[in-house]
């Protein structure tokens, strides 16, 4: 007998929750959506079609990827962020919503200011989500994408292709801000903070298959936001800006470190939707 389509996702919803998944109805629409080359509208249209073989044998090869912890974006190739699909690989790791909070913030401030053709550089670009984002809301902007990862730039540049940012956006790799020739109006950084423990003690879809150097910011998690906030001031036009993504419980450290780094400046923790620590802001 040939399940319908609304079978064969009710199966893999029960799989994946038996795993511990909190999304498992979304990641199994996810992977079926892909094993269909459809999207989630369409899947639901076709409900009550049946389970074609073909497409029967790649949803369940999909599935046991899933269920050995592989994350359901690396196994789509896709994420969704700011609003935008973004090409993801373990050349970088997948964008998280938190995140968004920080381009918000950066949107915020170059609106506040009246920045016509503001500089903005991403730090630690990965995928390119933070530089994409912001030079697609900010048309006029020039957004310098700097990472240490070569396949990681590379991944960033087809992001930025993909929606017709990569002309306005100059990829350079390098380690933290050296890439960078002189002083600039924004810089915005996503670097690891997680600390090395939670690290190693975290799930597997992490742990095995993310990139431990774009996550594993030393025992404290703050060891390359530290460098970054040392290195900083020089790099900050005045009346500039600096974002930097931290965890949560990290807040009064990261102030620490960025009043002892930019003594004169105005400093604050900017919250997520959840309500917790998740990005630094410094204003010189």
């Amino acid at each position: 007998m040939t399940d319908t389509l609304r079978e064969a996702l009710r199966r893999a919803t029960a799989a994946l929750a038996e795993t511990g998944s909190d999304e498992a109805h979304l990641e199994a629409e996810l992977l079926l959506a892909h094993a269909l080359d459809t999207d989630r509208t369409h899947l639901y249209q076709r409900l009550p079609e049946e389970l074609q073989a073909g497409a029967r044998g790649r949803f369940e090869a999909l599935l046991r990827r899933r269920l050995a912890h592989e994350p359901t974006a690396y196994i789509a190739g896709h994420r969704e962020f700011f609003g935008l699909e973004f090409e993801v690989t373990p050349a970088a790791i997948i964008p998280r919503q938190e995140t968004e909070t920080l381009v918000d913030l950066v949107l915020d401030f170059v609106r506040e200011r009246g920045l016509a053709a503001p500089r903005i550089a991403d730090v630690g670009a990965g995928c390119g989500a933070i530089a994409v984002a912001l030079a697609v809301s900010l048309p006029e902007a020039t957004v310098i994408a700097v990472d240490v990862s070569p396949d990681a730039l590379a991944l960033a540049r087809r992001n930025a292709e993909r929606h017709g940012a990569a002309e306005r956006i100059d990829f350079r790799r390098g380690d933290l801000l050296a890439p960078l020739a002189g002083p600039i109006d924004v810089i915005a950084a996503n670097l690891p903070y997680v600390r090395s423990g939670d690290f190693e003690a975290g799930p597997a879809e992490i742990r095995e298959h993310e990139p431990r150097l774009g996550l594993d910011g030393g025992p404290d998690g703050l060891r390359l936001i530290e460098r970054l906030l040392r290195d900083a001031p020089p790099y900050l036009e005045p009346h500039g800006a600096l974002f930097a993504e931290i965890g949560e419980g990290q807040g009064d450290a990261v102030l620490s470190l960025a009043r002892a780094c930019f003594p004169q400046g105005r400093i604050e923790v900017g919250r997520d939707l959840s309500g917790l620590d998740r990005v630094l802001v410094v204003r010189t």
